[in-house]
Order: C-alpha cells, then structure tokens, then sequence
C-alpha cells in the first residue's frame, strides 16, 4: 500500500471512528484488497476481535487499527459471506455478528418502482422488518432521507451510539438500509441522522414503524412478524359485494380512550374493548364503529389528530396484534370498522417527521405552504412522490394489514384550498393563479382510486365542509373518487334551528329543509360528531331548549329526524344515551346515567332507530339518490311541522312526520301515496322512551280523495316534540 493510499484509508478509519463517514459498506466488512479479503470491523469496548464464518471456521485474530475499536485483517477466505466475530476485553467475552458482510435486503425493482413513485408495498419494504437474512435471523431497516450525509439504526443494542450501526445508502433513491443480526421483536429504536451540514439531528421515530413505544417515551419498536390468524373471511367475503350506498351504514363514532376507563382511571386495552365496546355497539344496531385517530400520537388531547406513527396502532391500548384481534371481533360481529385518518398535517415534535434529515423533507419548505396556523403543525408536500407513496401506502396499509373497512379522512377543505385560515399574501398561488391545491388533488384521487382498486368493499370518506364539486364523484367522472362525504351544511342547519326555543323555530323552518336542496349532489354521511360536544359547545341535550322533559324530547325528535333524512348516519359516543356534560377525552362517559329512566329511554329509542333503519329498505335504499325522497309537507312554518316519504322500488314506502313544537296537534292532515292502514314503526313520544305515551294506538287508516295532487290523506296525532315513523302495511 502506498503512503497516499494508507492516509486515504487511515482518514477512513478516523471517519468510521468519529461517526462521518457517509458510506460505511464501501470500508467495513469483507473487500478485496490488492488480490487479498480484508476484513474490517468496529466493535467499540473490544481490546481483541477475532473473526469466523457462520459455519464456525476461524479466519484468524484482526488487528486493532484504532483505539476506539477499529479492527482490520486480512483472512483467507473464497467470497463475500457473512462473518462472525468474537470480541474479548477485560471484563468478558461476546458474540458480534458483522451488519457489513450482508448484502442489501432491497432490489433493483424497489428502487425503480419508489423512484417511480408507484411502490405500493412500502410498508414491506420500509421500517423494521424481523427476517432470516443469508442464515441469520436479524431485522431489516429501511428509511428515506435523501439529505442525508450518514443515518444510523440506534437504540439500546448499541448503546444509542450512531457510530456504531450507520446504513447503507441506495443512492439512486434516498433509501438508506441495513439488516442488523441477531435484533427482533421488541427491539427499541430510532435514526440518528446527520444532516448535509454535518449537524447531528434530534433522534428520529421511524415513519413506517408498524409499533411505537407508549407515550411519553417516543422510541419504535421492532413487531412481532407472526402473521395474524384472522377468522372474519366470510364478514369480508360479503363485504366485496356491497354497494354501500345502498347499505345500511350507522356508525358509531369512538374515541377509544375515553369510551370507557377501568376502575383504576386508566385505558382499556383493545382485548377490552372488543370484549366491552364491540358488543355493545352490535346490540345497539351499529354496522360500524369509527375510531378517532389510534395511529400512535404523543399528545392525548390531540385526540389522535396530530400523528407522528401513521403506521403504529397507539400503545395506549395495547400491540398491534392486539388491535387486530379488536377488528376481528368486530367482524365476528357483523361490525364494520372505520378509521380516522389523518394525511393533511403533522406535529412538529422533535422526534417526528419534521425536519426529518435536516431539509424540509416532508413538508414544504415556504411556511405559506408547509405551516398550518390553526393547528401548529407542518403540511405535507403533496408534490413530491415520495410523500404521495408515504401516505397512499398508509392508506393501504390499514386497509390490507388491518382489514380495515373505510377511512375517514380528516381536515380534506385544508388539503384542497392553499389559501385555507389564511389571509391575502400568506398563501401561494397555484401555477393557474387559483387557490386549488392541485398536488393535493391528484393525491386523494390516487389515494381513493388505489383504495377502492385492491379493496373492493371499503370506503373511503372525507370531512369536507365547503362546495367543492363532486368529492364523492368517481376520479374518472372528474371527482375526488371518495365514496362519501360528510354534511356539514345539515348539521350545522338543524343544530342551530334545533337549539332555538320552540316559539321562533316557525321563523328558521328553511333550516330544517335546506338540506334538501342539494341531499343528493353528494354520498352524504349525517354527522353528529365529536366536534359538536367539544370546546364549551355542551352536549348534544345541553344544546336542546327548555326545561328536562322537554330537552329530552327535543333530542328524542331530532335524532329520529335524522334518521329518517337521507343519508348515512354517525353519532358519537355518549350522545345515544343522552350525555349531559360535553366530551372530555381525560375521563369515561358516564355510564352511571343509564340507571336514570330518560337516559336508558334515549338509548332504547337509538337501538330501534338502528334496528328499523336496517330492516326498512325505504330507510336505506335510496340515501343518496333523490328517488328514495319525497316531500309530502315542507312548508309548514306555523307549526314547525315536517312530514316526508322514504320509497325504495319494490319497498313498502315509509311515512317521517316530525312535530317541532310542544303542542300536541290532533286531525293533523297529511297527503298519503297509498290509501290504507299505516302503521306506527317508531314513535319518539312512546313511554318506552321515557316520553308522554301518546300516539296513534300503533296505526292510522289512509282514505281515498278525489281532486288532490295526492290519492289519499290520513289524520295524525302529532305527540309534542316528537318524530314518527309510520310503515305502510299491504292488505
């Protein structure tokens, strides 16, 4: 070796040592050198290292080349082979198996394919995944951080010392990866990154962990690789044929870690709750389950809507084995589950995506793009393919991984709008001038497309709150290509008409009816949701007007004129029993309020709503299409009355009437299609329901007229505040 060669090599040395050299498998492990293997490895603490083969061959002692614990040799050996070192100091013996005599895990069509920006097996590719690797049993790890100047796998293994595990670089792409002998299941750990400037950044959670450690502590942890044994293929089988438009779909919308507390205060865990909530949800005539936000958050009043691991199920509730076990037995139980997804923004903790390797990587660079003021967090930057492929494979993820029936997709007006809570020059234009952002259009028609593409059966819905044109329009019609999209407008209408004292709702009727103006230019969802019990709003009864009988019966009418209004239905937790205090996500429901007979009477009136929802085809059918509705009375301001027809083509039709007032109104007329006996299916007045008891003895008769728009018309007993469903019954 020349002196040249020798200062290049000894500055080699001195950059593995001091932890800068930005490719250490081109220097450590086996390479020929002048003819000859060379082996060189860094065990710090060792005093002797001595090296063999997998199959126990002693390929001689190496030579310490430095004091921080570089050793160097030349071995005779025929081929690049994994190597296995034995290291020796004063305090004992150890066995260190050479992360640098391995070959990359990754291939040719990984990179042509995340270069593409088409990978749809990220989540098999990237992060932690335990494996035998040429003999050994070890984990792969694989992160993207093209700024990069050296990345390291770290944790209690090595210390946390990121001098000791750097990764090889995939130049082509920005993937960095090593598999790591020996480490699986449980391993704690996170990145050490250094940035193109030769700064150290803070330790880095891995953003395709599939498991995070529990809050406070931020490290990811390597899964368990058992595949899970799922039992609900025949839940999924039918699930593939469904047209959920025409489906029943009410859901009961949760955040798992206020539910329900144990007796000690603290969570339950996702065995629990598919022993408590899942029954519970199925007797009360749901067909789904939402789950605000569980990808692990460091934040518990975040709810879950500031992630930093898309890809963890939360510790809060246990592994992910266990969340799995959760959705199964939702499907045992015919209960779908939807997830709340969050793909428009990130916190910007230290440990997170922000900054990842020192660039804004993630988010945009500009403040007026990659900041959102209302929230304080970071915005992805939807034009750059390798967070469109982070996010669309995490979509995907939950869906294949987790057999996760639909994502509701948070905060969508934020991703669409650039100039979203902000003011005149705090935006950026896009390349038309407009305020649309049009990356973040291409991504939610990728995301829905590939969604609906492999997983035929679920759905995807967005919380989108403005008019935007066709979100629940296919992608290839010129829609988003979600399958649903919250009304905003309904429930922000009827909740204000519905908290107005009984005597001034004759002057906000069109509160009640606007809706219906445009009910079918979308897949409506019908939320009453989190956000409407949050923030000094009150509960959903503490919003209703007068005194307690009558604030339970306004809340009795309204729910089930929500119910017999086209579209979906969602309800969150508490409010089905009546909840008197509004949400906080720091203690349970109170449960205690069930012994009350008004309370149980709420719950009893939900579970029949669920159960005449999903029995009457007319309440199901058509919820999105305009067919499925006909106005029989509209304009009754008077006396806040509302009477409408649900049909569904060979369906016996379905008569709603609501009574806004608390005037009981007898002989009150109503235009029928049918002449004949109607029956009552539900009455929120009925003692049952803790209501007054009256009605109209279970039927009413339609007669035969002549001369009207109508064929026949019925007289009803109106109860005060009250919402009927009347079933047409064949002679």
């Amino acid at each position: 070796m020349t002196k040249e060669d020798w200062q290049a090599d000894s500055r080699e040395v001195e950059a593995i040592v001091g932890g800068r050299h930005s490719n250490p498998f081109a220097f450590l492990g086996l390479h020929q050198v002048n003819g000859q293997w060379v082996l060189r490895a860094f065990v710090p603490h060792a005093e002797m290292l001595t090296a063999y083969t997998l199959d126990g061959k002693e390929l001689g002692h190496l030579i310490p080349r430095h004091a921080g614990g570089l050793f160097e040799g030349r071995v005779d050996i025929d081929r690049q082979q994994p190597i296995r070192y034995r290291a020796k100091n004063a305090g004992g013996e150890w066995d260190v198996y050479d992360a640098y005599s391995f070959g990359p895990v990754l291939g040719p069509m990984d990179d042509y394919y995340i270069g593409e920006g088409s990978h749809l097996r990220l989540f098999d590719k990237l992060g932690a995944h335990e494996m035998e690797f040429e003999g050994i049993h070890g984990t792969h790890f694989a992160v993207w951080a093209p700024n990069a100047q050296r990345v390291s796998v770290v944790g209690p293994f090595n210390e946390w010392d990121g001098r000791r595990n750097p990764m090889r670089n995939r130049f082509e792409n920005g993937i960095w990866e090593v598999f790591i002998p020996v480490l699986g299941t449980g391993t704690l750990y996170k990145y050490e990154i250094v940035g193109r400037d030769g700064v150290v950044q803070p330790l880095k959670a891995d953003p395709f962990a599939r498991q995070s450690e529990l809050r406070p502590r931020t490290a990811s942890v390597v899964p368990d690789p058992t595949p899970f044994t799922w039992t609900d293929g025949k839940y999924l089988e039918e699930r593939a044929t469904r047209d959920w438009r025409r489906t029943p779909m009410s859901i009961y919308e949760v955040h798992l870690g206020s539910w329900r507390r144990r007796p000690d205060g603290g969570f339950l865990s996702y065995d629990q709750l598919a022993e408590q909530l899942v029954p519970y949800a199925a007797d009360m005539g749901y067909t789904h389950i939402e789950l605000l936000p569980i990808t692990e958050h460091p934040f518990d009043p975040s709810w879950g809507y500031q992630p930093t691991g898309m890809y963890s199920p939360t510790a809060r509730h246990g592994d992910p084995a266990a969340f799995a076990r959760f959705v199964n037995a939702a499907h045992e139980a015919g209960l779908g589950v939807i997830l709340d997804w969050v793909p428009a923004h990130f916190p910007t903790d230290a440990h997170g995506l922000a900054h990842f390797d020192g660039t804004a990587l993630y988010e945009h660079a500009d403040p007026r793009q990659g900041y959102h003021p209302d929230w304080n967090t970071a915005i992805y930057n939807f034009g750059r393919k390798e967070v469109v492929g982070f996010l669309v494979n995490n979509a995907l993820y939950w869906l294949e991984k987790f057999h996760i029936d639909g994502l509701r997709v948070d905060a969508v007006a934020s991703m669409l709008y650039l100039d979203y809570s902000r003011q005149q020059g705090q935006w950026v234009p896009n390349k038309y001038g407009g305020n649309e952002n049009l990356e973040a259009v291409e991504f939610i028609r990728k995301a829905n497309s590939e969604a609906y593409r492999l997983h035929p059966g679920t759905f995807m819905i967005a919380e989108e709150s403005t008019s935007w044109p066709g979100v629940s329009h296919p992608v290839d019609a010129g829609g988003l290509g979600f399958g649903f999209k919250w009304n905003m407008g309904f429930m922000n209408d009827t909740l204000r008409f519905m908290s107005r004292e009984a005597v001034h709702r004759k002057y906000h009727h069109n509160d009640m009816t606007f809706a219906t103006v445009y009910a079918f230019s979308e897949n409506f969802v019908l939320p009453l949701s989190h956000d409407e019990v949050v923030h000094g709003k009150g509960s959903l009864l503490e919003k209703m007007p007068g005194d307690d009988w009558q604030q339970f019966a306004n809340l009795r009418a309204y729910l089930a004129f929500m119910w017999g209004f086209p579209g979906k239905k969602l309800l969150f937790m508490g409010q089905e029993f009546a909840q008197r205090e509004e949400w906080a996500e720091g203690k349970s429901l109170d449960w205690y309020l069930l012994d009350a007979g008004m309370h149980e009477g709420m719950r009893r009136l939900i579970a029949d709503l669920n159960l005449a929802y999903r029995q009457l085809p007319a309440l199901h059918e058509r919820d999105c299409e305009p067919d499925g509705f006909e106005w029989l009375i509209g304009n009754d301001h008077a006396n806040s009355v509302f009477a409408w027809l649900r049909k569904s083509p060979g369906a016996d039709p379905i008569l709603v009437v609501s009574n806004f007032t608390p005037v009981p109104r007898s002989g009150y007329k109503i235009p029928m299609p049918l002449v004949g006996n109607w029956v009552e299916r539900i009455n929120t007045d009925a003692g049952w329901y803790s209501g007054s008891n009256t009605g109209n003895q279970g039927a009413v008769k339609a007669y035969a007229v002549e001369g009207q728009h109508w064929p026949a018309e019925a007289e009803l007993y109106l109860p005060p505040l009250s919402t009927l469903f009347l079933k047409f019954e064949p002679a």
